[in-house]
């Protein structure tokens, strides 16, 4: 059995200098906290009276709740259709039919051209000139327009560049037992790609959520907005974005385990990722596996 190097193992010296080179990091990290934390006690923010409000119910039941349910409503809705969104131009843009890839490319690279921020602004304002929402469903609906047509136009070049990165073989062993070109796309290639492409579609859910922060802009009252109204009523903004930026990083990670866990699963039950897929691999037996019960490999 054959195995590819893409490096070779560090030596000794290589060790030590990988290990001198860590030590150097850490202590520049540790430097830039204590010379942060000394800042911020200079400014008075370490106090106990800048946080004691964040261990008493008032600010998280009328501000930091209703806000992070604000954000995750957002990001919930906008996750959702950009995946819808990016599965239906990803697939159109592999479609054997030039005008479907014409305009599912046009389309794609023309909204992930365009900043998140432009495309909220300008959906809040068709939308306030134009009465389409009430004025408080405009802010909300706005921001996610504005996430779902840049980041389902990501997505959409997420799903084409996993399918183009996949062996031929893949497809030509689905074409071999009798498949079309769109059933060895659904039931072979897709598959496939969204298992090897998932660490950067979490990513790509990781940038929507954070984006939601930019509904403060049009009057959308997510999370990072209440900093402000805590910061005036409390008198301790520096703390209150502090306290903001780690349910932000608490919520990030629970996605990006959540995405380890479903990786996991999916290779558990026999999904191939990219970089597991070696030259030498009986692609036919993956396209057997796919394929419907009433189909069968021709027999000579």
């Amino acid at each position: 059995m054959s195995s590819s190097v893409l490096f070779d193992a560090p030596g000794p010296k290589a060790r030590a200098r990988h290990r001198s080179l860590t030590l150097v990091g850490l202590v520049v990290i540790l430097a830039f906290l204590a010379f942060l934390l000394w800042k911020l006690g200079e400014k008075g923010n370490l106090t106990a009276d800048m946080w004691t409000p964040f261990i008493t119910s008032e600010i998280w039941v009328y501000y930091l709740i209703p806000g992070l349910i604000k954000t995750l409503e957002a990001a919930a809705l906008s996750i959702l259709l950009a995946g819808i969104f990016g599965l239906v131009f990803g697939m159109g843009r592999l479609s054997q039919n030039g005008a479907i890839r014409w305009v599912s490319t046009v389309v794609v690279e023309f909204f992930r051209s365009v900043p998140v921020l432009v495309m909220m602004i300008a959906a809040f304002s068709l939308y306030a000139f134009n009465n389409v929402f009430t004025s408080e469903l405009n802010p909300f609906f706005a921001v996610v327009t504005g996430l779902t047509l840049y980041n389902g136009s990501v997505v959409a070049e997420l799903i084409r560049s996993g399918v183009g990165s996949l062996p031929k073989g893949q497809a030509e062993a689905g074409l071999s037992i009798g498949l079309t070109r769109g059933q060895t796309l659904r039931a072979i290639q897709l598959p496939q790609a969204i298992t090897a492409m998932l660490p950067a579609l979490v990513s790509q859910l990781v940038v929507i959520l954070k984006d939601t922060a930019l509904g403060q802009i049009i009057t959308y009252p997510e999370l990072l907005t209440t900093y402000a109204q805590i910061g005036s009523y409390k008198g301790n903004i520096v703390p209150s974005m502090i306290v903001i930026a780690l349910i932000f990083i608490v919520i990030n990670y629970a996605l990006t385990r959540l995405a380890g866990f479903v990786e996991a699963r999916l290779r558990s039950r026999g999904r191939t990722t990219i970089a597991g897929i070696g030259a030498g691999e009986d692609t036919l037996a993956v396209a057997e596996t796919t394929a419907p019960d009433d189909t069968q490999a021709p027999t000579r």
